[in-house]
This record gives structure tokens, sequence and C-alpha cells, in this order.
């Protein structure tokens, strides 16, 4: 008998512990919506108590999380060095790598601690985390172009520090045998990958006219510490001239295509 009153204890017990489980999990998804209503509404200092509520109330509520993040990364104004602002970046990345411990693939998180490293110029952890998104999803453009214009931007302040040394003007051809072979050595691993991936991201998408300007500016990096051949400079520089000129023509056939109000047309009304 009283082994029979134990069993019923223990599975009255289990039910209540069921139920108090299955409210809080109710009432972390309230939370989430409520949250979700006060993103929508830019109310975002209310959204993330909502969001921050919903992820005490129910740990494993990845969207609560990932929604947490956001709304910081929402707060956070690129540019600005405030303490404030340094902390809003802070906690974003902080919840988005929450989200990777329990998702590791999640791509929106990858991408999100990407960007805020970028904005924050961490270069080496933003390509990094650029980098893994590319190979979550091999079929995305823009974390491709996002690797190769951090290699860019590494390459540009190198070469333009160089030359500030130098007292020379950006236009200026580098001379000094030395300086364009330590330019060269710095340089030509990133141009060489940012001209990859820039490729890679036009095979994607053909109309990419981002990364055509930057294929653009990636061959005249390169032509920059051709310094030992005036032939193959010539060719960077030429090679550089032509994807300015399919980048324009991109440009002025997506324009062609939009109508009133910036809306796109199909082929059938731009025929009329």
């Amino acid at each position: 008998m009283n082994r029979i009153v134990r069993v019923l204890a223990g599975i009255i017990l289990a039910a209540a512990v069921l139920a108090t489980t299955g409210c809080t999990k109710l009432q972390a998804r309230d939370q989430l919506n409520k949250g979700v209503q006060s993103y929508k509404n830019a109310r975002y200092e209310e959204a993330i108590e909502h969001f921050k509520n919903a992820c005490n109330l129910d740990p494993t509520l990845i969207n609560a999380r990932i929604y947490l993040a956001t709304a910081y990364a929402q707060q956070y104004v690129p540019g600005a060095e405030t303490p404030d602002n340094k902390r809003y970046a802070g906690q974003a990345i902080d919840e988005y790598k929450k989200v990777l411990a329990a998702d590791p693939a999640n791509i929106n998180s990858i991408k999100g601690i990407a960007y805020l490293f970028l904005q924050e110029k961490q270069f080496d952890q933003a390509k990094d985390y650029y980098v893994k998104a590319t190979q979550i999803d091999p079929n995305d453009p823009e974390s491709y172009y996002s690797v190769a214009f951090i290699d860019w931007t590494e390459a540009y302040k190198y070469r333009q520090d160089e030359r500030n040394k130098l007292g020379m003007k950006a236009t200026d051809m580098l001379k000094d045998k030395k300086v364009c072979d330590d330019v060269k050595t710095h340089n030509s691993a990133h141009v060489e990958e940012g001209i990859n991936l820039l490729s890679k991201a036009l095979q994607l998408r053909p109309d990419y006219d981002d990364a055509m300007a930057y294929l653009n500016l990636m061959y005249r990096e390169r032509a920059d510490y051709e310094c030992d051949s005036l032939d193959a400079r010539n060719a960077d520089i030429k090679t550089a001239d032509g994807w300015v000129d399919k980048n324009l023509a991109t440009k002025k056939e997506k324009a062609n295509k939009q109508g009133p109000g910036g809306i796109v047309l199909d082929q059938k009304d731009q025929g009329k």
C-alpha cells in the first residue's frame, strides 16, 4: 500500500513540474511576442527587457536570444566611440555568441558578430566570422564581398602609411624599390585573396556593382606594387578601368529597370 502511495505521489509531483514548466514556457513566448511588437514599433529598450525576460524564463528559446542580440545591435551607432555605444556592441556580440553555443551554424548570428566587429574596426575578428559565414552559406555573395572589403582596407592602409612616410601623393608611382617590395610583401596576399573572392561574389550575383567597384580598387592596389614590370602595372590598370566601365553600365541598367518610386519593372512593362 505504501509503495502505491509513493508511486502516486511521484506521478502527481511529475505532473506538477510539467505543468509549471509548460506555464513558464508560455510566459517566455508571451514575453517574446511582446518584445517583437515593441521592436517593430522602434521601442528598443522596452523590447530588450521583454527579450531578456523571455530568455530568463526559457533559456532554450533561441529566437528570443537572437532578437535580444538584434535589439542590442539596433542601438549601436557605427562610428560613435561613446561607452554606451561600445556596451551595446559588446552585449549584442555576447548574445549572438550564446546563440552559436546552442546552434553553431546560425548564419544570422555569425554575420551579426562579423558586422559589429567590422564596424568597430576589429578587422581580424570580423574576417574570421565572415569566413565562417562563407563556409556555412557558400552561395551568399555578400560574405565573400565582406572578406574582400577587409582585405582591401588592410592593403590600402598599409600602402598609404608607406606613402605618407615618403611624402607621396596617392597617385604617385612608387619608385623606392625597398618600399615597393615591402608593400608587395605585405599586400599581395590580401589583394590576391580579394580578387578571387570578389570574382566568386560576381559569379553568384553577376550584377553586384559593389563587388565590381572593389575589383577595380583591388587591381589598382596590385598595380601599385608592380614596380618591376611596367607591362604588368599597365595591364592591371587597364583591367581596373574595365571594371569601372562595367560598374557604371550595371548601375545604369539597374536605374533603367526602375519605374517611378524605384519600382522595378518586369520585361513586359519595359516593352510598353
